[in-house]
């Protein structure tokens, strides 16, 4: 389905069963079909024939700006459209030593904040519109943490890689500053360069839902679009519209969307019984998205409410 014209990836994530799925994975990635800059669109979206106006030009954004998106006519009845934040300081965050045994390790309650931005709330919208915690400012939700200060957050990601390069690591929420679906269109919440060997470690406060990408070099591959067009790993923890449920999955639809490359790519919980992968070349998937499955739900990892651990394997064989 094609929404919002040639520019919208809507990653509206969630957990994958359908106990845990409230509202679906309603996955959306644009086909860029040619429109000039005032023709009228037309899309069916959750059985809706919705319209607005074409304002996309066909050329990505010069600066750090988000790509321009045009705006549907019509939202759910009773909601109101995201409100941009400002976006997230380039400085890094200084937290205070840890004390953890175990990366592992988890707590009942009384998870650390600590440098996190402010929370934003969830927006009440459905499906692609559904606005989490995105932090104020915006991507202070997504920080890198110490080995020894992991256990003492509730949503945490340990990424290894076996690649003999340094790479890039880019997050960001599924909305961008602007308050609109953009966040993989020049945004980063975190960039992170891991060397060979290197371990690092990154928290999420609860309700955030976006992707990393990650790629060889100092910059992730862009379509011409302006969008992240790499290996994605897709999370929402602790979704509040959905009982507080998380996911995660390996996307390869943008890169191969882009005819790129496809980075190998594997997540899985601590304990290595749920995990979704992707080979190099995507020669092999397992429990992931390729471009294949645009559209299908429930492929990836989930868990119920509560702390999640999971394992990242960047440059995946």
């Amino acid at each position: 389905m094609q929404i919002k014209n040639s520019v919208l990836l809507a990653t509206a994530l969630t957990a994958g069963s359908s106990v845990a799925r409230l509202h679906g994975h309603d996955r959306r990635h644009a086909h860029h079909d040619k429109r000039a800059v005032g023709d009228m669109v037309f899309a069916t979206i959750n059985g809706v024939v919705q319209s607005w106006v074409n304002e996309w030009t066909g050329h990505a954004a010069t600066t750090t700006a988000a790509a321009p998106v045009a705006e549907a006519t019509t939202v759910p009845s009773g909601t109101t459209e995201p409100s941009p934040v400002e976006a997230v300081p380039t400085s890094p965050v200084t937290l205070n030593p840890g004390t953890c045994s175990s990366w592992k390790d988890t707590q009942e309650d009384n998870f650390c904040s600590e440098g996190f931005g402010e929370r934003t709330y969830a927006n009440g919208l459905e499906y692609i519109w559904y606005k989490g915690n995105v932090g104020n400012p915006w991507g202070s939700n997504i920080i890198e943490v110490s080995e020894s200060k992991a256990c003492e957050y509730k949503h945490v990601v340990r990424l290894d890689g076996k690649h003999k390069t340094p790479w890039t690591i880019k997050f960001w929420n599924k909305m961008g500053p602007d308050g609109k679906l953009t966040g993989w269109y020049g945004h980063s919440a975190l960039t992170l360069t891991v060397h060979p060997g290197e371990t690092k470690f990154v928290a999420f406060d609860d309700d955030s839902q976006g992707a990393w990408g990650a790629a060889e070099g100092k910059e992730l591959p862009t379509d011409q679009y302006g969008g992240y067009a790499c290996t994605w790993g897709e999370f929402d923890f602790g979704n509040t519209h959905n009982n507080g449920w998380s996911g995660w999955d390996v996307s390869a639809i943008q890169a191969q969307m882009a005819n790129m490359y496809v980075q190998g790519m594997k997540i899985c919980d601590a304990n290595e019984d749920k995990c979704s992968t992707i080979t190099n070349f995507a020669k092999s998937v397992l429990n992931a998205y390729t471009a294949a499955e645009e559209g299908v739900d429930g492929i990836g990892g989930n868990q119920i409410a509560g702390p999640v651990r999971l394992l990242v394997d960047i440059d995946y064989e």
